[in-house]
């Protein structure tokens, strides 16, 4: 397939019959909105058990409530410079840009309702669950009320996400890939700061709350007694519920968007509809996963959700399989559209294989994170084990499993997109169909949500109850079950984002190229003949590219972290404090001042947004003009390549840790109290960050940077040849680009500096 075929051809034309078909796509996403609402009223009916329960998690959505409206006035300020700027990037027409940027906005508001949504219900159904322990038959009801808890979340995320693009679709038409590069990127900016906020306060809290609380004071993990324990809980909803609800709901989006822009050159007009219609019967699926969620008596929680797991994904390989044959056709030479008729092969086959992959790649990820994650497997049972010699031994251990499970995570993603590239001899059809792997993978988007969801929930159930004292003998042993099995699950639905984040951002490299290739060909130029538009690995200018994408996965890593451990310091001062000038505090005859945490992990943690999200969108926009498209493509891949390692090392490694504490906590090796559950604390404090704040902040930043660099490649390439050839204006843009980004570093690392020499002062302003 020629540069020129690629750049001639015009965005599709739907017939009425195409538009039908994406209003029943539409009428299917809100269906699963009034399928969320129907599980929103089930979980609300639950009882809310005592009254004091009741005044705790009152606390907790208060905090949480008032974090996230925080958070949204400062994300308005950010998303109205960006809607903007958009106005100004490369596009044909008014209408484009218009589109474009206002798709932005729905995208970044669509992105902050489903965050919003999972935080609020989270808050609202712990303390059911928690009751729910308390009552006969109370493991089967808390769990199904935990589970249907994600299960509106989920549906909520499916269906904003393809409504939205059905939309678009309907609105636009062919043109509807370029508007939809703003729907994504809006949510997939919001849900990286979501992300990145949530994290540090989550764990910044609960850093705090450990070490001080468990380590220095020697008392269980949510006694009422640590000042950290509201801000604990609020961290959960905040970070693992609104942050991984964002997240989710952006990888939906992106994913979307990835296989439209492919879907429109590859197949015509038949490939900006099938997308749409793969992860409509993901709805479908989601439900029956949702609904068919029952542990049976003596059945481990997570054999029962793995088991409607890979239940919900067989009928959506089924279902996908038979919609491909239905609506593809056996040639390429009956698709309507562009695509090309001298291609070999059979479209409606190569969508089927490819859809399956997805499917198939989710359910090993699923496995093989379990295993490194999960209390009754060989690895955590290592770690705990480690204990025995103290916190060192601890940490190198769970180093080891993220490595080693950081390989064949990789190995298996990797595998997956080889092998949806494999089906095509044609490059778009080929990125076309790992874009189609990444709908198939889309298909199980509604269960993973629930999973996740119920990991947080799960734990907050058993801070609510255990801060209460409420709940005890049986309830707490099911409450302590379920906390372990949401450990689990928020482990396996972190390696699925990464997995879709990564099939994603491979699919957005064609459209990467795309439109490079589209606005080249429209200054009438053959970028063949060009050295600077080439891609080559070879290249040293790309290789530089490849190094610097690989690097600012690292910068982006460090900060996190270095923002978590500055928080938790203020935390940890904060928490000291008050058991030093109120001894009433151990006794229990003084409350601590929950709201002073709550309040110092609110401004750090929003303050803390700014230089990751700058180096995020800045980054490649100083490659990109600085060095060129080459080496932007370059800076991709690297970016790719070791987010792709790193997240899943963070997340795998913090897992491990994190359940070889519970390990240790259910009584093995010396039990609470030991020296052993000292280190595994220890453990868990280092990983904290690892798995919920720098980790899954990965998967956003690798699609924002492709997304960024989609938007800003035919201002480059304007730049670079013709007539508006500008060498100085595209070195003014790299400039201040990398100015911007120092500045913001260096103002991040002047805070570490500030804790280090005045903790005291820290302490007294909630500053780290």
């Amino acid at each position: 397939m020629s540069w020129q075929y690629l750049a001639a051809e015009g965005g599709p034309t739907l017939t009425g019959g195409d538009r039908g078909i994406v209003v029943v796509v539409a009428v299917i996403a809100l269906a699963a909105l009034a399928v969320g609402y129907v599980l929103l009223k089930e979980v609300l009916a639950a009882g809310q058990g005592t009254t004091k329960m009741q005044d705790i998690a009152k606390a907790v959505q208060e905090g949480a409530g008032a974090y996230l409206k925080r958070q949204r006035n400062t994300l308005t300020i950010f998303g109205a410079i960006v809607f903007v700027l958009l106005f100004f990037l490369p596009a044909d027409g008014w209408g484009e840009r218009i589109g474009r940027s206002l798709f932005f906005v729905i995208g970044a508001g669509f992105s902050f309702a489903i965050g919003y949504l999972g935080m609020w219900l989270a808050t609202q159904a712990n303390l059911r669950v928690a009751a729910a322990a308390r009552e006969q038959g109370g493991r089967e009801t808390a769990m199904r009320i935990a589970f249907r808890t994600g299960g509106v979340v989920g549906m909520s995320t499916v269906g904003l996400g393809l409504f939205g693009a059905a939309i678009v679709v309907l609105v636009y038409a062919g043109d509807a890939p370029k508007v939809l590069e703003g729907f994504g990127f809006g949510a997939a900016l919001i849900a990286m700061f979501m992300r990145v906020g949530g994290g540090i306060f989550t764990k910044a809290a609960d850093v705090g709350a450990d070490l001080v609380g468990k380590v220095e004071q020697g008392i269980p993990e949510d006694d009422p007694r640590n000042a950290a324990t509201i801000a604990d809980n609020v961290g959960d909803n905040v970070g693992d519920c609104a942050g991984m609800a964002a997240d989710l709901f952006e990888s939906y989006a992106v994913t979307l968007v990835a296989a439209l822009i492919l879907g429109s050159t590859a197949f015509g007009a038949q490939g900006l509809l099938f997308p749409l219609i793969v992860p409509a019967l993901g709805i479908i699926t989601a439900v029956i996963g949702v609904y068919i969620t029952r542990a049976k008596a003596g059945e481990s929680g997570l054999t029962a959700i793995n088991r409607s797991f890979y239940i919900s994904a067989l009928i959506s390989a089924i279902l996908c399989t038979a919609a491909a044959f239905i609506f593809l056709p056996s040639s390429f030479s009956e698709l309507d559209g562009p695509s090309d008729p001298s291609i070999g092969g059979n479209p409606a086959v190569i969508a089927t294989v490819a859809v399956i992959i997805g499917i198939v790649l989710a359910g090993i990820i699923l496995w093989l994170t379990g295993y490194f994650t999960g209390t009754e497997y060989k690895p955590v049972k290592d770690v705990g084990k480690s204990s025995l010699t103290g916190a060192a031994t601890v940490i190198l251990s769970g180093i080891s499993v993220g490595f080693e499970s950081a390989v064949y995570t990789a190995v298996v993603i990797g595998a997956s997109v080889y092998g949806a590239f494999l089906l095509s001899g044609s490059l778009f059809v080929a990125l076309f169909a790992v874009a189609l792997a990444g709908c198939g993978l889309l298909t199980t988007v509604g269960v993973i949500v629930a999973m996740d969801t119920f990991g947080p929930v799960s734990d907050n159930a058993q801070g609510i109850a255990e801060m209460s004292g409420d709940v005890d003998g049986e309830g707490a042993a099911i409450l302590t079950e379920l906390d372990a099995v949401g450990n689990t699950t928020k482990a396996i639905t972190k390696g699925i984002a990464i997995a879709t984040a990564v099939l994603a951002a491979t699919a957005l490299f064609g459209s990467y190229l795309t439109a490079i290739t589209e606005k080249v060909t429209e200054i009438g130029v053959d970028p063949s003949d060009i050295a600077a538009f080439s891609l080559s690995i070879v290249s040293p200018n790309v290789l530089v590219g490849v190094i610097l994408g690989a690097a600012v996965v690292f910068m982006f890593s460090g900060l996190a972290v270095n923002a978590v451990s500055r928080a938790a310091g203020a935390v940890v001062y904060e928490v000291r404090r008050q058991f030093h000038e109120n001894p009433g505090i151990m006794d229990g005859t003084v409350r601590p001042e929950y709201g002073r945490v709550v309040d110092i992990c609110t401004r750090d943690s929003l303050r803390e947004l700014a230089t990751p999200g700058l180096l995020a969108v800045l980054a490649p926009i100083a490659v990109g003009f600085g060095l060129g498209t080459g080496p932007l493509a370059g800076y991709l891949a690297g970016a790719i390549a070791t987010g792709t390692l790193m997240a899943v090392f963070l997340a795998n490694s913090g897992g491990s840790w994190d359940n070889a504490k519970k390990l240790v906590e259910d009584g093995n090796h010396g039990g609470k109290g030991s020296d052993a559950h000292e280190a595994t604390i220890i453990g868990d404090t280092v990983g904290d960050p690892f798995k919920d704040t720098a980790g899954p902040a990965i998967n956003p930043l690798i699609k924002v940077m492709n997304l960024v660099s989609l938007l800003i490649a035919p201002a480059i390439v304007t730049l670079s040849i013709g007539e508006s050839e500008n060498g100085v204006l595209r070195a003014v843009f790299a400039l201040v680009a990398i100015l911007l980004i120092v500045g913001a570093v260096f103002v991040s690392k002047r805070r570490g500096t500030a804790i280090a020499e005045n903790p005291a002062e820290a302490v007294t302003n909630g500053a780290a």
